[in-house]
């Protein structure tokens, strides 16, 4: 039984990423999480109270998995120049994943202060990730670059979304080169 709940949970999971990279926070309801799994509305209700629980659990699960992709890319490079270009490119390279748009979708929509506070967290423990590096590049406030780093990352993130002229290579490159120069001083 209690392998089944889980089963399902992820299924639901699963499904809540799908409506979310295809048609935003709007796409997201009850009845839509429902028709994807197989459930009835009801049976949805008994795994998640309410949209808000379903971001929550997204983000316990996704979260963790990005920010291990983003150090485990980090961890094949030895220098701290090579860590920040790791760090900006896995995100970046992130940006096609479900996950990440299903992420994105979610910081987008009206959310419940817990469901806030756990991406907030999520996002510190990705900064926390390249603090170190900028350290060794000796940065007097490594964690306030980091955070700055990490709206250049954001920023590209958001340009690449956009379908504009530039190829998502192109936007790397330039982010990958600004985000070098900048923390070199």
């Amino acid at each position: 039984m209690a392998e089944h709940r889980t089963m399902q949970r992820g299924a639901l999971l699963d499904a809540a990423r799908s409506l979310l990279s295809e048609g935003g926070t709007e796409a997201l309801t009850f009845p839509a999480l429902a028709e994807r799994t197989g459930l009835a509305r009801s049976s949805v209700y008994e795994y998640f109270r309410s949209r808000a629980a379903v971001v929550e659990e997204l983000c316990a699960v996704d979260f963790p998995v990005w920010a291990a992709e983003v150090e485990a890319a980090m961890a094949r490079v030895d220098s701290p120049e090579a860590k920040i270009e790791a760090y900006v490119r896995r995100q970046l390279a992130l940006v096609g994943d479900r996950r990440h748009r299903a992420v994105v979708a979610i910081s987008a929509s009206e959310l419940d202060a817990a469901a806030r506070e756990k991406i907030r967290a999520a996002h510190g423990g990705l900064i926390a990730l390249i603090v170190e590096a900028l350290g060794h590049l000796g940065h007097e406030q490594p964690r306030l670059t980091a955070m700055l780093l990490q709206g250049v990352v954001d920023a590209a993130v958001r340009r690449t979304e956009l379908g504009v002229a530039e190829t998502s290579q192109e936007i790397a490159d330039a982010a990958v080169a600004m985000a070098l120069r900048g923390v070199r001083g």
